[in-house]
Parts: C-alpha cells; structure tokens; sequence
C-alpha cells in the first residue's frame, strides 16, 4: 500500500532537531559535572554517591544512544535525496572527518594535551564516524535485511561477553575496539563499534517512519516506546538477560530503584539502549507538536549538533581550568588521572556553569546556523 508523505524529502522534520538538541543539553550538564565535580567519585557507585549525583550522571546516558541513533535518521531523509552511490560517498567523508577530529582537535579538546603526546582516547565521534562509514556499506543491503541483523546485534551481542579473549594472543589486544572497552596497541576504547553500529543503522531503518501520516507515525512511535520500556522492565527486573550487572536489594528503597536504573553503558547492554530509545520514541512522538520558547532552543542546538559538541566541550573544560588557576592549582591539574587531591566542588556549581555554559553557546549556535545555511557548500557543511 502507498503511504501519503507527510513531509517532502528535503524538509527538515524538526522533532528530530528537538530530540538531538535535548540529547545535546544533558550531555552538556554530564561534561560541566566531569570537569568540576570529584574526579575520583563514581556518581553511579551507590555506596558513594548521593540520589541528586547519581540522577544527574544516569539522565545523561540518554545522549550517546540518542544521538547514534538520531544519525541514522538523518542518513536515511538524506537518502531520499542522493542516490545510493552519493549516499555512501557522503556517509564516507563525513564519518572519515569524524574520526580525524576525534583524535586530534577533540584530544586537545579533552586533555589540553598536542595530538601525538599521549595515549588518544576513543570515544563518541570516533564511534559516530566508524559507524557512518560502516553505514555507507550497509545501506546498499535490502531495509529488511538490514533491520534484522542490526536488531539481532543490538538483543544478542551479549553472548559475545563471556568471549575467552586473552587466549587470542595479539590479536585479543585490539578486542575493545569491536567490543568492550579498554586499553589497547591503539589507544584507550571507550566507544566500541558493537552495539554502536546497530543503533545507527536502525535508526537508518526507522527513518522511514517520517514517510507516514503525522497521526500514524505518532502511535507507532507511543507503541514503540512503550514497548521498549516494558521489555526493559521484565527483563530488568528478572536479572534474566539483558545486562551484565544485576540490580540488588539496597538498605533503603531508594537506592534499590537506583540499582535497578544502573545499567551498562560501555559497551551499552540491551537494557541501557531499551531504557533510554524507549524514552526517545515516546519524545519524538509527542514534541511533534510542541511549540514553545524551550523548543526553539532545543531545535537550534540539534541543527549544529556538531558545533555545540565542540563549543561546550571546550568551554567546559577552559571553565575547570580558570576555576583551577584562580585556586592555586597548576593548569596541567586538568590533564591528569587520577586528579590531584583537594579538587572537586558542590553539584549545584556545576548545574550554574552548565547553564551559563548554555546561555553562552545560545548566540553562537545561532551565529553559526544562519551561516551554515546560508550555504551548504565547502567545510560548513561538517560542522
């Protein structure tokens, strides 16, 4: 059956531009408390941490997922403009450019440290960028196929856990970067490809749902997350499968609610990705209609997603260093693991630098997405 087309390919569906830019906000809030908070306190540790720290950390776990998956998306409404060869040349370029700022401008970025004079750090945008360039291979397979292997993946890559590794030789060292994480020949994997992958190209999958009528992409979407939470709730709750670390019963009630909320996510367990999608369709289903002054900003910030993550990431990180300086502590204090003793300050004053940190990038996203769309040609069109 033909479905109408709600939107014509080139129009920008704005609900994803909502979603991403909130994704983008509470990474923001997760990088402010990094940077300024006790380096050395694990905010999802419950014998540690406080409920405000703990919710503050694990509210920001719906970035990663979100984002990887929101690419997908956007590959796929791009599709419908390029054809596939152009498809896979774009997803190419940009996935390349990715990886190449991972490991040069945002390792400045991260350690205040030259590219070369450490160990590099893989994190999300090099996962984003291999993931865009393992997309431009995988979009050329039948839809169908494709969301049932990237399904398959994300439900089943835990049979990989229990995986002998170290009895590979050399050739376990470089694991991490498929699966888990650590350290290897390479550098330091945060990000591994696997389940990475599979978000984005399910996402790429779903992306059609933007062909359908307002109202039936809207119930697909309620079901759907509704779904996702269901399933993560039975299996959750079970300890049956879906995580490699099972809640516990805590002292206070509380806490054992935390417990239950603290899933993996590095590499992301089926049930960090059930909670935190599941959450995201059920967003993206209802800010369709959403218009208010909030909304503007949320949907300025997911255009320039990439910008923002450079702007803040940087100001976040000069912020801790002006704090630093100001306090008598060597700069070289904030390229350092572990991190010096005496540093680590209040939540409530990384909550007053996340939001000037925001009103700050407001004007400058703007700046800058009047400039990217005034053309779309030349290095505009990677940031």
């Amino acid at each position: 059956m033909n479905l109408p087309r709600a939107l014509s390919p080139a129009t920008r569906i704005e609900s994803i531009d909502w979603v991403r830019g909130l994704a983008m906000v509470l990474m923001a809030l997760d990088h402010a408390r990094t940077y300024l908070a006790d380096f050395r306190l694990d905010p999802l540790d419950l014998q540690q941490t406080s409920v405000a720290l703990f919710l503050t950390r694990w509210i920001t776990h719906f970035s990663a997922p979100v984002f990887i998956f929101l690419a997908g998306m956007s590959a796929q409404r791009l599709s419908l403009r390029l054809p596939p060869a152009h498809l896979t040349h774009a997803l190419w370029l940009r996935g390349i450019w990715l990886v190449f700022l991972e490991l040069t401008l945002m390792y400045f970025i991260w350690t205040f440290k030259l590219p070369g004079t450490g160990y590099p750090h893989f994190g999300v945008i090099w996962a984003i960028g291999w993931s865009m360039v393992l997309l431009g291979f995988l979009v050329r397979i039948p839809t169908m196929l494709l969301a049932i292997s990237s399904l398959g993946i994300i439900v089943g890559h835990h049979v990989l856990d229990s995986l002998d590794v170290q009895s590979w030789g050399a050739l376990g060292e470089y694991w991490p970067i498929l699966h888990g994480k650590g350290m290897t020949p390479l550098g330091r994997v945060v990000y591994p490809l696997m389940p990475w992958v599979a978000v984005m190209a399910s996402g790429f999958v779903a992306g059609g749902v933007f062909d359908w009528t307002p109202a039936r992409r809207r119930v697909f979407l309620m079901r759907l997350g509704t779904a996702c939470l269901v399933l993560f709730l039975a299996l959750r709750l079970t300890n049956s499968y879906g995580d490699p670390h099972p809640w516990t019963p805590q002292p206070r009630p509380l806490f054992t609610l935390l417990s239950i909320l603290n899933v993996e996510k590095y590499p992301p367990s089926l049930d960090f990705l059930l909670i935190t999608l599941g959450c995201a369709f059920l967003l993206l289903a209802i800010v369709e209609q959403t218009h208010s002054k909030l909304s503007g900003v949320l949907k300025l910030f997911g255009r320039v997603p990439l910008f923002f993550y450079l702007f803040h990431l940087f100001v976040a990180h000069l912020a801790a260093g002006v704090v630093a300086v100001a306090m008598g502590f060597d700069l070289t204090l904030l390229a350092k693991d572990p991190i010096a003793a005496g540093w680590g300050f209040p939540l409530p004053l990384a909550y007053g630098v996340w939001l000037v940190m925001l009103t700050l990038l407001y004007p400058l996203c703007r700046w800058f997405d009047t400039l990217k769309h005034r053309t779309q040609s030349g290095w505009r069109r990677y940031l």
